[in-house]
């Protein structure tokens, strides 16, 4: 009886299983047909994505700081007043001033557009006594306006 279980036991080993490990070097065979690589091209794929988005990450600060030539303004082309030289200066390192003059805001939404500048597009921020010029100016040559339709003041960026 030993002998038999011995018997079965080399008989077992020596039968080959039904999904042997492939040769070295050769993935193994999978379900999809496309012999194991899926998993290969999987990774490489996520390699690739991964090194993109940290690529156009790391980029898009210079993109979104392309230097602005303010080619057809001048200070001149703005209503007279103290601060307006340097007003247009600060802005025009950005934006066009034609922006600015398109607006009219209260003292405060004036201070509160510098903030959301300084804090989200990286503007430099302005010390004390260049912020009260820069506002005294804003707030004296751009006053609110009333919208057509007598709404009250409108965010200019939000859609209408």
């Amino acid at each position: 009886m030993g002998v038999v279980v011995l018997e079965a036991a080399r008989t077992t080993t020596s039968t080959p299983l039904p999904n042997p490990p492939p040769p070295k070097g050769r993935p193994r065979p999978s379900s999809t047909g496309y012999g194991g690589r899926e998993r290969e091209s999987a990774a490489t794929l996520t390699t690739l994505l991964a090194t993109l988005f940290v690529v156009l990450i790391s980029a898009a600060p210079a993109i979104a700081q392309t230097a602005f030539t303010p080619r057809d303004e001048s200070p001149d082309d703005f209503p007279a007043g103290a601060g307006r030289d340097e007003t247009f200066y600060a802005c025009t390192a950005c934006h066009g001033f034609r922006l600015v003059a398109q607006q009219g805001m209260t003292r405060a939404q004036w201070d509160e557009s510098l903030a959301l500048m300084t804090r989200r597009h990286n503007m430099p921020p302005l010390d004390d006594k260049e912020r009260a010029v820069v506002l005294n100016y804003l707030e004296a040559a751009y006053p609110p306006r009333a919208p057509a339709g007598g709404r009250g003041w409108q965010n200019p960026f939000s859609k209408q």
